[in-house]
C-alpha cells in the first residue's frame, strides 16, 4: 500500500503539469499566432479611440508577408524599440507615396519611392501622429501583426476597415 502523501504530491504534480503545459500554449499563441494589444491616442483618429481600444491582431501575416497597403498594423518604434506602435501601411517597397511633411506649417508635399524591404506608415490623424513622414521608410521586419478586429469598447465591436 503507498503512502497517502504520495498520492497527493501525484496529483499535485500532474495538476502542475497541465498548468504549465496551457500557459505554454498560451505563450506560443500569443507571440507566434495571435495577441491582443490595448491601444490609445490620437494618431489613429478616427478610425482608433483616443481613450483606447482592445485590438486582436494576428502575427503570421507579417512573417509571411502578408501585408499590404491600407492594413493597420502594429510596429515596433524604430526611435525607441521597447515601445509598440499602431500604423496604417500606405506604401509597400517600390510604391511612389506623396505626403505632406508638415500640414500644420504648410502644404509642400514631397514624393519617395519605398525602398526594398521597407514601408511608408502613417498614422490616420495626419495632424498628431509621429510616422513616416518623420521618420523615412520603416523596414518590414519591424512589423509585429496586423490588426483585424476591435474587441472594446464593445459599442465598436468588429472588423477594420481597410
Amino acid at each position: 500500500m503507498k503512502p497517502q502523501w504520495r498520492s497527493v504530491a501525484k496529483e499535485v504534480l500532474d495538476h502542475t503539469a497541465i498548468i504549465a503545459k496551457f500557459l505554454c500554449l498560451l505563450h506560443i499563441t500569443d507571440a507566434h499566432l495571435i495577441t491582443t494589444t490595448q491601444v490609445y491616442g490620437p494618431s489613429m483618429l478616427p478610425t482608433l479611440n483616443l481613450t483606447g481600444d482592445v485590438l486582436l491582431t494576428e502575427r503570421i501575416s507579417a512573417r509571411i508577408g502578408k501585408v499590404g497597403v491600407g492594413d493597420v498594423v502594429l510596429v515596433r518604434s524604430p526611435e525607441n524599440p521597447k515601445r509598440i506602435v499602431t500604423k496604417r501601411v500606405l506604401g509597400m517597397e517600390g510604391d511612389r507615396v506623396t505626403f505632406v511633411v508638415d500640414p500644420r506649417r504648410s502644404d509642400r508635399a514631397r514624393t519617395i519611392v519605398v525602398p526594398k524591404d521597407h514601408v511608408w506608415i502613417q498614422g490616420d490623424n495626419m495632424y498628431s501622429s509621429r510616422d513616416s513622414r518623420q521618420l523615412g521608410p520603416v523596414p518590414y521586419g519591424l512589423i509585429q501583426g496586423k490588426v483585424f478586429c476591435r474587441v472594446w469598447p464593445l459599442r465598436d465591436f468588429g472588423f477594420l476597415d481597410r
